[in-house]
């Protein structure tokens, strides 16, 4: 099976501009191809795994990869997906994360002489002379086709600012001019990005009267539809000190029954025929596909010795251990009001509930024990001196965490 063969086994394709010449060119490694990947935070995260993974499937394959990092649109913003307007961040912000992202990469992609370019939208894009740009690019583009497309139209509603309404323009500029400057005929993205692709192989056709391609990335949601990649309303990071690789470990471990095979399938390099045979297991085995597949990911993103920790971890949890390895919220001083901490701050502020409500309701569903005891009063609180002996809260059956003071 080739490589364009094994990315449709594996569920990873949503669209395509031209099947035939993208199956051949990613099949004999004669792809350039670019990712772009906003600065919007100061490290990457499960949401990126995708793309990440494609990069190195391709190259893996003789193809050549651009991770192209979006310094320049970072500072219009992406509307694709949003209802609201993002974050302004500062050139300093911006060029920050991208050292951030590098570092990450680097663990997926191999970078240097023909081999895998990284790249800095800033570098081109904030040069730009406003009415040159107008001229050149502007008029290839027509304002109603871009008000048709999804990501603009979702925001119209709303609101849409006029900084943002330029994005496709920018995105559609980069492959311009990195299909000139680099031979980059390929850009893959996320599904959400199918309207803004489209713009940059338009405008290589108006303007060079030259194909290049386009290919979509199946979004990695679970079996409601819903965006995986976020665990009690925040993201799970690559960055360890942003989500340490037990907690990331955890996350793929608790993944719902009827997600854990899509997420092999489309995340691991495990050769399909293994796949096939692990998507006849069941009961029992399905917690071990499910170890399988945190294992696999924790180890390409922190390390085998990570990786290993955090199942043993996990495994000492489940069979009801001490809780000696799991992850550790440090309580300070200022959570304490006349000495006692209650059970639903400590939730909250350990990541295991998105909000007191929840917290509560966790509690009167008597879905919380501590120290190995279910708590069914949710104003229970906690003594400075109990806490620094070391709480071990679990919620539900998988989510564990340890809480103590400063020593």
């Amino acid at each position: 099976m080739k490589l364009y063969e094994e990315l449709v086994a594996r569920g990873l394709i949503a669209q395509v501009t031209d099947e035939e010449h993208i199956r051949e060119m990613i099949n004999e490694g004669k792809a350039t191809f670019y990712i772009g990947f906003d600065c919007t935070a100061d490290s990457l995260t499960a949401g990126h795994f995708m793309a990440l993974t494609l990069m190195k499937r391709l190259q893996m394959a003789g193809n050549r990869p651009i991770a192209l990092i979006g310094g320049g649109t970072t500072m219009i913003g992406d509307p694709s997906g949003r209802t609201d307007m993002r974050k302004m961040l500062t050139k300093e912000d911006i060029a920050h994360n991208a050292d951030c992202f590098r570092r990450q990469m680097e663990r997926f992609i191999e970078f240097g002489e023909g081999k895998a370019m990284m790249l800095n939208n800033a570098d081109w894009l904030l040069s730009l002379n406003y009415v040159e740009l107008l001229r050149e690019v502007g008029a290839c583009f027509s304002v109603n086709n871009m008000l048709r497309a999804e990501c603009y139209k979702q925001r119209m509603e709303k609101g849409l600012s006029f900084l943002e309404f330029n994005y496709m323009i920018m995105q559609s500029y980069d492959f311009y001019y990195m299909f000139q400057k680099y031979g980059c005929n390929m850009q893959f993205g996320g599904d959400d990005q199918w309207s803004n692709m489209l713009g940059g192989t338009e405008l290589i056709r108006r303007k060079l009267g030259k194909d290049a391609y386009a290919m979509t990335i199946t979004l990695l949601t679970d079996s409601q539809g819903k965006k995986m990649g976020k665990t009690a309303g925040n993201a799970v990071w690559l960055d360890p000190k942003k989500t340490s690789p037990y907690d990331f470990f955890q996350y793929w471990r608790n993944v719902d029954d009827a997600d854990v095979m899509k997420c092999i399938r489309m995340l691991t390099f495990l050769p399909l025929e293994q796949i096939d045979e692990m998507a006849t297991w069941e009961g029992g085995r399905i917690n071990e596909a499910k170890e399988i597949l945190a294992y696999e990911l924790t180890k390409m993103v922190h390390g085998e010795a990570e990786a290993k920790a955090a199942l043993d971890a996990s495994r000492a949890l489940f069979s009801g251990g001490s809780g000696v390895d799991a992850p550790t919220t440090v309580v300070g001083d200022d959570a304490f009001e006349d000495g006692q901490v209650s059970l639903l701050s400590l939730l909250v502020m350990g990541g295991m509930v998105p909000s007191r409500s929840e917290a509560r309701r966790a509690v009167e569903q008597g879905g919380v024990t501590v120290n190995g005891e279910k708590v069914a009063d949710f104003r229970k609180t906690y003594t400075a001196e109990e806490v620094a002996e070391g709480l071990l809260v679990r919620r539900g059956k998988k989510t564990y965490r340890k809480f103590e003071t400063k020593r």
